[in-house]
């Protein structure tokens, strides 16, 4: 019977031994899933975080865009292109998950090019305000030359030997408004790499009574996002500043002194990879402007 009892008693005593190392384990398990669930909670904090960091970067870029002006209707109509663009990557934001994070990296990428073209808008805008603040400045001045010269022949004289070097100067031809565009197969704007065919970079060459008038040949030099000149099979070379280049692609323009907008294709690139490509234009006398140009 003393045995029976002693058998019994060491049965209890191993269960409760067994209880016990449950009991432990559990309070084991339940530490470790309250630290995972914290190391995650603190993930997403930061996430969103980030996310919204993002975002407060997108509204003040649309307060920099809504401050942009311009007397020009091309690039008044360019910025409120990007002006929606802004908008719309706002709202896609907003809508994405912030643990999202290949979405929210691509957002950011996006955020860099937008500020890119911001910043050649406002090269735009200060090259076009400070040109007409020249052009009304030399008009002024050209009108009290003249008042004063009907009356001091000898100060004519003078004034045009001192005038014959800013002639010289403002006979250069200049550029505006230079954008580069990507098309697809059925000749419609893409920014996708992989369906580019080819690429139309437009420009204005600016009203200027001082150029000389005739046939002008516009050279443009695009270069990839590694910094490689494009070139098709028949490229060509031109002289700028005595040094040979070599230009992607060229048009040739019947200048008469108005202003002229043109447009020159580039064919014949068979790849395209993602990133920003740049396009500089070119006269044989004159860097007309650059522009770039985001393809994903």
């Amino acid at each position: 019977m003393a045995m029976e009892e002693n058998v019994v008693n060491t049965k209890e005593e191993t269960l409760k031994k067994v209880m016990y190392a449950l009991i432990a384990v559990a309070v084991v398990l339940a530490l470790v899933l309250a630290y995972i669930w914290y190391q995650k909670s603190s993930l997403v904090n930061e996430l969103n975080i980030e996310k919204e960091a993002l975002t407060e970067q997108m509204i003040s870029l649309q307060h920099d865009y809504a401050a942009l002006s311009s007397d020009n209707d091309k690039i008044n109509a360019q910025l409120d292109s990007s002006r929606e663009e802004v908008s719309q990557l706002i709202e896609r934001i907003r809508k994405t998950e912030a643990t999202n994070r290949a979405m929210i990296r691509k957002y950011e990428q996006e955020l860099g090019t937008l500020r890119s073209i911001m910043r050649n808008y406002i090269s735009q805008i200060d090259s076009l305000n400070t040109l007409n603040h020249k052009l009304t400045a030399d008009a002024a001045a050209a009108r009290k030359e003249a008042a004063e010269t009907r009356k001091h022949s000898e100060q004519l004289s003078k004034a045009v030997e001192s005038l014959s070097g800013q002639v010289a100067v403002g006979a250069i031809l200049k550029g505006r408004a230079i954008r580069m565009d990507a098309y697809n197969a059925s000749d419609k704007v893409t920014d996708r790499s992989s369906r580019v065919v080819r690429l139309l970079t437009t420009l204005s060459l600016v009203e200027n009574e001082l150029a000389s008038k005739g046939p002008v040949r516009v050279y443009i030099r695009v270069k990839g996002p590694d910094g490689v000149l494009l070139t098709s099979n028949d490229q060509h070379t031109f002289e700028f500043d005595g040094q040979p280049l070599i230009c992607s692609a060229s048009r040739e323009v019947d200048y008469q002194g108005q202003e002229v907008e043109l447009s020159i294709y580039l064919n014949g690139i068979e790849d395209y990879m993602k990133g920003i490509y740049t396009v500089d234009a070119y006269t044989e006398n004159n860097l007309l402007g650059s522009a770039e140009l985001m393809l994903r």
